[in-house]
């Protein structure tokens, strides 16, 4: 039972990853061929999605808390029986834990991408000024 709880868990965080790489491909496409206009662009967009499903994955299957159905409680020496309640629990924690993780890692993502976005704009602006007057 623990084995398919953790088969289970793992494919509920790919699914996950890849709903929220399919959601965000155009706006990271977007903002990397805008900061590094350049072909590299492309190789960074992989990066980043090689990085939302190793986060996806890796918050979502949460191994040490499933550990707790194969080791037995220091209290009374049983294990915790996993019924029906606690699969439902385990998945829901599963897609709301890697949802977390790669939420965590694009709001950092576009952050550092707004500051080179601003100065990508600010030396833009520079260039074009001094042709003006």
């Amino acid at each position: 039972m623990f084995f398919t709880l953790l088969a289970v868990t793992f494919v509920i965080s790919v699914l996950m990853s890849f709903i929220v790489a399919a959601i965000f491909a155009k706006p990271i496409r977007a903002m990397l061929q805008r900061i590094i206009q350049d072909e590299i662009s492309a190789a960074w967009e992989k990066y980043l999605r090689f990085a939302i499903y190793v986060v996806g994955i890796s918050s979502g299957v949460r191994v040490w808390d499933l550990e707790k159905y194969i080791t037995p409680n220091a209290r009374d020496g049983k294990l915790i029986e996993l019924t029906q309640e606690r699969w439902v629990l385990e998945i829901y924690r599963s897609v709301i834990s890697a949802l977390q993780g790669t939420v965590m890692l694009l709001l950092a993502f576009f952050i550092f991408a707004l500051l080179a976005f601003v100065i990508v704009r600010a030396f833009e602006l520079k260039k074009t000024k001094p042709a003006a007057t």
